[in-house]
């Protein structure tokens, strides 16, 4: 079974041995960051430094002159990227120590996007916007993922990428000091916390007869008991108690259709930059109306559309079951595994977790993430894949 483990540019750049030490995990592949959204990591075992704080999302490369004259382009990352192409450098030391390189580009998620340019970034019901989740409704808005994608994804040297936050984002974010966990809300009210209603959204239900004011109205009556104590309610059917079914159809077939538009676009760019036989993965949930880092889909659309997914694991690996329906023998289901012991991994059971994965029809294994992990997660990584 294939096996990649995630790796960001500056765990690898300034660090001479730290390309054979992952390639000594037992992988065969890397999954390289080239765009990726603001952060603050840890480098355990670098020699220089310990803790990497990247300000704002940023490409981890040179962007190309396709963006002189535009509004929406990527920024460039500052002074937490060690050279000029850490991406590039990193990539180079990787692939000398063996290993397979694909890119890992986040694409809608993007605070500095949403605090310079407020109009591009989802709006709630209550008149929130959310700066980190750019509406991927809005033409500009659309051009500009599916330009970063094929862009980011097609780097020199590598072989394929893995293309995440495609999609819908909302609600749910780590942010920086978070204080929103007050009131519980399950993922009915996440979903209804996270419609848009930026003029792009507002038009598009209008032409599905959902008048936008009617709708955010529909909406706030909704959520408003749900304020004093909140809800752990879930599922399609808890939407459709709040909403009302044909209501809370019409907006998943607004936002499904044009999640689903945005992934062809972005995936047909990127087969059109990158050499043939690039591989093309989405980081993806299957559960339609979910948003994300692991974008909600319809396992059947994007399974024709892509080369196959990468799907969370960390709760166990059942989320691969209904992808596992639609693959062919070509398809790709790679299995994510958290093994970082601090963020909630278990790289002690990872042996365990990957038999129940491929049980369930996982074909490759991702491990999150080489860089982060400590000393004692590595060697029990290591020690599951020998």
């Amino acid at each position: 079974m294939k096996t990649s483990a995630f790796v960001y540019p500056w765990d690898v750049v300034g660090d001479p041995d730290a390309a054979a030490r992952i390639a000594d995990l037992g992988i065969q592949q890397v999954t390289l960051a080239s765009a990726y959204h603001s952060t603050r990591a840890l480098t355990p075992r670098h020699p220089v430094h310990r803790i990497v704080t990247a300000e704002h999302a940023s490409v981890l490369y040179p962007a190309d002159s396709r963006w002189e004259g535009r509004t929406l382009r990527p920024y460039a990352a500052g002074s937490w990227a060690p050279t000029a192409d850490p991406y590039g450098e990193a990539a180079a030391a990787l692939a000398d120590a063996g290993l397979d390189v694909h890119t890992w580009v986040v694409l809608a998620h993007n605070s500095r996007l949403g605090a310079e340019h407020p109009a591009t970034s989802v709006v709630n019901a209550y008149g929130d916007r959310y700066p980190w989740a750019p509406c991927i409704a809005q033409p500009e808005t659309r051009a500009y993922l599916v330009d970063l994608a094929a862009e980011a994804a097609s780097r020199p040297g590598a072989s394929g990428t893995e293309l995440e936050s495609l999609g819908w984002y909302g609600l749910a974010h780590l942010h920086a000091h978070d204080k929103i966990a007050g009131v519980g809300l399950g993922d009915a009210a996440q979903y209804l916390m996270s419609l848009c209603f930026c003029a792009s959204c507002a038009a598009g239900y209008a032409e599905l007869g959902l008048p936008a004011e009617e709708l955010k109205d529909a909406v706030r009556r909704a959520l408003d008991p749900l304020w004093s104590s909140g809800s752990s309610e879930a599922g399609w059917p808890a939407i459709e108690k709040l909403l009302g079914a044909d209501v809370a159809a019409a907006t998943l077939d607004w936002r499904t259709r044009t999640a689903r538009s945005l992934q062809e676009e972005a995936v047909a760019a990127v087969r059109t930059a990158a050499a043939p036989g690039f591989q093309v993965l989405l980081h993806a949930d299957p559960t339609p109306y979910h948003c994300g880092a692991n974008v909600g889909v319809d396992p059947a659309h994007i399974l024709s559309v892509a080369d196959g997914v990468v799907v969370p694991c960390a709760g166990g690996p059942s989320l691969l079951a209904p992808f596992a329906e639609h693959a062919t023998e070509d398809t790709v289901l790679a299995a994510n595994f958290t093994v970082v012991s601090g963020m909630g991994g278990s790289p002690a059971t990872l042996r365990a977790d990957v038999d129940r994965a491929v049980q369930l029809g996982a074909t490759q294994l991702r491990l999150y993430h080489a860089g982060l992990a400590s000393e004692a997660d590595l060697a029990a990584v290591r020690s599951a894949l020998a």
